[in-house]
């Protein structure tokens, strides 16, 4: 759902990426704060709702003052409106079919990557330069989207693969001082709670009862979003003090028609 990159240029990884002769010693990490209440703002920027201490928003986008600011990536697949520039710039890095068509996450019209070892590391060198700039532009924290890509590929891709390309961006992401988040694939998080990933952000977890196992593994840094008033219940009714939040599918700005954001009752009051 992010807004497109341009991939010129992106090519050279960054000059303090792992292994380079001039790295140097990575800044603090901030965490992520537990309960301090998230709006997700990948449709574009608005003003920080009332209470709200946690704010994501999409890689193009600047960072939110005054609160813990999420860079969102999508790092695993292509933008609907770069996929002609990774078919003609990186078309070797574009995961295809036993036909030799690409693969596409037809939800979202997006080219899944190929992120098996023999390419892995050349999508990690142009996604680099993303997780990068969020640390320049001034985000305490990144989030990597469709790590759940190795679903959709019809076996081409496995669990394997997908942690292993999130190990490579989290060590791109901590050397460059920023809190790293799972995102979905919450099959994973035994695995990557344990070092990689910092913070889990889960869509529709209360829906599909799956919010359990990634808040105790990370002891609460958990971002909960649904976009079901029965998914916001059912996550209010398990993890209240997580502060999920409910929000319009297209996640469009506040002001804008179909735009949707509720908590659970009570949500940000103080407590005695």
């Amino acid at each position: 759902m992010a807004t497109l990159v341009a991939l010129a240029g992106c090519a050279s990884p960054p000059a303090d990426r792992p292994g380079s002769a001039v790295a140097e010693a990575a800044p603090t990490v901030r965490p992520l704060p537990v309960g301090a209440g998230v709006d997700y703002q990948l449709g574009g920027p608005s003003p920080v709702p009332p209470g709200v201490g946690v704010v994501v928003r999409d890689q193009s986008a600047p960072p939110p003052e005054g609160v813990y600011a999420v860079c969102y990536v999508n790092a695993f697949q292509t933008q609907p409106e770069a996929n002609g520039t990774w078919l003609e710039q990186h078309p070797e890095l574009v995961l295809r079919d036993a036909a030799g068509e690409p693969l596409v996450d037809e939800d979202w019209g997006e080219l899944l990557l190929d992120v098996r070892a023999p390419t892995r590391a050349a999508v990690v060198d142009l996604v680099a330069p993303w997780v990068t700039g969020c640390a320049d532009h001034g985000y305490d924290a990144v989030e990597l989207d469709n790590l759940d890509s190795y679903t959709r590929s019809e076996g081409a891709l496995t669990r394997e693969d997908a942690a292993e390309t999130f190990a490579a961006l989290a060590e791109v992401a901590h050397r460059a001082g920023l809190a790293v988040g799972q995102k979905n694939a919450t099959g994973l998080t035994a695995r990557l709670a344990r070092g990689d990933a910092d913070f889990a952000v889960l869509e529709q977890c209360g829906e599909y009862e799956e919010c359990g196992d990634a808040a105790e593994a990370y002891a609460g840094r958990v971002l909960l979003v649904e976009y079901t008033a029965d998914g916001l219940a059912a996550a209010c009714a398990g993890w209240p003090r997580l502060r999920p939040v409910l929000r319009d599918l297209d996640l469009v700005p506040s002001g804008e028609p179909g735009y949707l954001r509720r908590e659970c009752p009570g949500a940000g009051r103080p407590t005695s």
